[in-house]
C-alpha cells in the first residue's frame, strides 16, 4: 500500500496530480482512493490531495501517515512535515521552500521544480516535474503507464497540454539534480 498526500497552493496541480496517480493506479488493477481538498484552498490557500493505491481494499480514503509527502511551497511543507511515517519520502519544491526539513527519519528530495518549469519551457508544470521524480524514486507508477493515465485526466479544454505534461514527467524522471 502506497499512502500519498500531496500539498500546495492552489493553481499548482495539486488535485490534478493526485487524480494523475489515481488513475495510474487504476491502470495498473490496484484499488485506489482520491480524495481531494475543494473550497477557499482552490483560490490560493494551501490545497491537498489524498491518494491511496493498494493491492487490498481501502478502508478509508484518508492519508493521516503518508508513505510519501509531496509539498509545492511552504505553508504545505510548516502544516504537513511531521505527518509522514518513519522512513516515509518527502518531495520538496525547493524553488519556493525555503528550508530543509528538520526529520532526520525520512527521506527527502529538493527538486527545484518551479524554476525547471520555467527554464525549459514548461511553466506551470512544476508538479508533473515533481511527479516524475516520485515516479523514478518511489514507483508512485509504472512509467509505462504515464501515457495512458494522461489521456484519462487530461480535460478537453487542456488536450494541446497532453505533450508538454508528458515532457514535464520525463524530464523530472531524468532530472538527477
Amino acid at each position: 500500500m502506497k499512502r500519498i498526500l500531496l500539498a500546495g497552493f492552489g493553481g499548482q496541480g495539486i488535485l490534478f496530480t493526485g487524480k494523475f496517480i489515481a488513475y495510474a493506479g487504476m491502470l495498473e488493477g490496484k484499488e485506489v482512493t482520491w480524495l481531494p481538498a475543494y473550497g477557499a484552498e482552490s483560490r490560493g490557500g494551501t490545497s491537498n490531495c489524498h491518494v491511496i493505491i493498494s493491492d487490498e481494499p481501502i478502508g478509508s480514503p484518508l492519508v493521516l501517515t503518508p508513505d510519501i509527502l509531496m509539498c509545492l511551497n511552504l505553508p504545505s511543507l510548516n502544516k504537513f512535515e511531521e505527518a509522514p511515517v518513519q522512513n516515509g519520502t518527502l518531495y520538496i519544491n525547493s524553488s519556493l521552500v525555503s528550508r530543509e526539513t528538520t526529520r532526520k527519519d525520512v527521506k527527502a528530495y529538493y527538486i527545484p521544480a518551479t524554476e525547471l518549469a520555467f527554464d525549459n519551457g514548461m511553466d506551470g508544470l512544476a508538479n508533473m516535474i515533481m511527479l516524475g521524480v516520485a515516479i523514478r524514486e518511489s514507483a508512485v507508477c509504472g512509467r509505462e503507464i504515464v501515457s495512458e493515465a494522461m489521456k484519462k485526466v487530461i480535460s478537453e479544454r487542456k488536450k494541446d497540454m497532453y505533450d508538454l505534461n508528458i515532457k514535464a514527467i520525463e524530464f523530472g524522471f531524468n532530472y538527477k539534480g
